[in-house]
């Protein structure tokens, strides 16, 4: 550690030191590409607590030398999960996109924070024409409008309750919650749990905010529902503030009718928020954009490039249509940061806006991303995850030992499904039979961590007992994957 720069003459081995590291990402992101590497290598939580051959997760006192240190580096990753290989599923974010990691490079190298145009005066304006550019695909006049990168979807839902919470009681901001009537936020019953913590962290309370039913066959919103609890709401005094409609459910990949929604939001004078997290990338396709239909009319919408578009982790844009709304809900004038008279214009001092104080640059590789595929890029990417989903999807839905979650192509990469092993096929549908099938998914999933060979994920929900939800958003992903995977679920699981 002592011999590195800012030592003097510290160069040679600060340049030795970052050539082995570099050494370190690159063998890695050659074997992240290798189809014949494991997506982890995996232990279980007391053996890596416990330190493994010359990797010890533990502080010490004394520096440790820098032959230690890559070693350090290069343990962390042969522990972790290989998210960029083409066979890892298991999040809604995936895959290793070579110009974005170069972003992500550059930008820790630039170690700056977006709070002013002072420090950042690079990032802040790509952020702001990048922003601009979203806003026109999503249809807003002249991409008129305002918006932020933020830590995450969660978040980015979490802007969108406050500013909808100051557009209609200012008062809130300085007078709290006390000041208000009592407000009711609306969301799916399959929506993001993140609108349920804005109404916890924001003191709205989870009491009011009131879960919406869906239809069985496509999971969305029921329109003459949202209708029929608003109306309740009001019969009972409280003022119905906020709808959030999810466009690419997290688990089914559903997208709620947002037209049919919108005219309720306009009768009832409410805010409507949609949720394009992981299903907003969709846009970019001309081929799947007619799903977000009405998108539009929206008030704001969330958007996360870090899931089907491939950007790195952390990558998500709160987009809101009214300028203005942003800087007037969260301003708080800090005289150290923004002062009214530097000798550049101010209103590039984007911080404000914000509700954090230090802001990561997250633009930079979206922004190289967008520059290296064009527009072009990120709807081919698109299109192909979702005909490889339509592939799977095809492949298992009369397949012996396969059952569907939901009849119907899936709407977006999201495919829900149970494997049903031999011992159960001949079985009728019982408590039995379907606390029995309930095991199989974890069971085959822990089989899949223990070899290392592919991860999917599963879950129950509702009534339904659990199944796996195979999400694609990798652009390294092929058939040959999905074949791979299907053929490995039915040899972990043809014995259970």
């Amino acid at each position: 550690m002592f011999d590195l720069l800012p030592a003097k003459n510290g160069e040679e081995p600060t340049m030795q030191f970052l050539l082995e590291v570099v050494d370190i990402l690159t063998n890695y992101v050659r074997k992240t590409f290798d189809r014949s590497t494991k997506v982890l290598d995996f232990h279980h939580p007391h053996q890596l607590l416990e330190g493994m051959e010359g990797f010890n997760l533990e502080l010490s006192e004394q520096p440790e030398s820098l032959e230690q240190i890559l070693v350090d580096c290069r343990d962390t990753l042969k522990y972790g999960v290989r998210t960029g290989h083409p066979r890892f599923f298991n999040q809604l974010s995936s895959g290793l996109d070579i110009i974005g990691l170069a972003g992500e490079w550059l930008t820790s190298t630039a170690n700056t924070n977006m709070f002013t145009y002072e420090i950042a005066p690079v990032f802040v304006l790509m952020e702001q024409l990048t922003l601009k550019k979203m806003r026109e695909i999503i249809g807003w006049p002249n991409g008129e409008g305002d918006g932020i990168f933020s830590p995450g979807g969660a978040i980015s839902n979490m802007y969108s309750v406050m500013v909808a919470r100051y557009k209609y009681f200012p008062e809130a901001k300085t007078k709290g919650m006390s000041a208000v009537p009592r407000l009711v936020l609306f969301t799916s019953e399959h929506s993001h749990y993140s609108i349920k913590k804005s109404g916890a962290a924001l003191g709205f309370g989870v009491e009011n905010v009131i879960l919406l039913k869906s239809d069985e066959r496509c999971v969305k919103v029921i329109p003459a529902d949202l209708e029929a609890k608003i109306i309740e709401a009001k019969q009972k005094g409280y003022v119905p503030l906020f709808v959030n409609a999810t466009a690419g459910t997290t688990v089914y990949g559903a997208f709620d009718p947002i037209d049919e929604i919108a005219d309720l939001c306009e009768k009832y004078n409410m805010w409507l928020h949609v949720d394009g997290a992981w299903g907003g990338g969709l846009l970019m396709s001309r081929k799947h954009r007619h799903k977000l239909s009405g998108i539009e009319r929206a008030n704001s919408v969330t958007w996360n490039p870090h899931k089907m578009m491939g950007v790195p982790l952390q990558c998500s844009a709160i987009l809101v249509r009214e300028k203005g709304l942003l800087q007037g809900c969260n301003q708080m004038c800090a005289g150290y940061l923004f002062q009214p008279d530097k000798q550049y214009d101010v209103t590039y001092d984007t911080g404000d806006k914000a509700i954090q104080c230090g802001r990561h640059v997250d633009i930079f590789k979206f922004w190289l991303m967008w520059k290296a595929k064009g527009t072009i890029g990120f709807e081919q990417h698109i299109n192909k995850c979702l005909e490889l989903s339509e592939y799977l999807y095809n492949k298992i839905k009369d397949r012996e030992g396969f059952e569907m979650v939901f009849r119907g192509e899936p709407q977006h990469t999201n495919v829900c499904f149970w494997y049903v092993p031999p011992s159960l096929r001949g079985m009728p549908d019982c408590e039995e039979r379907r606390e029995r099938l309930h095991k199989v998914a974890p069971k085959i999933k822990a089989m899949m961590m223990e070899s290392g060979t592919t991860m999917v994920g599963y879950q129950p929900q509702g009534d339904k007992v659990n199944f796996f939800r195979m999400v694609i958003s990798n652009q390294a992903a092929t058939k040959s994957d999905i074949d791979f995977l299907i053929e490995e679920i039915e040899r972990l699981g043809q014995d259970l």
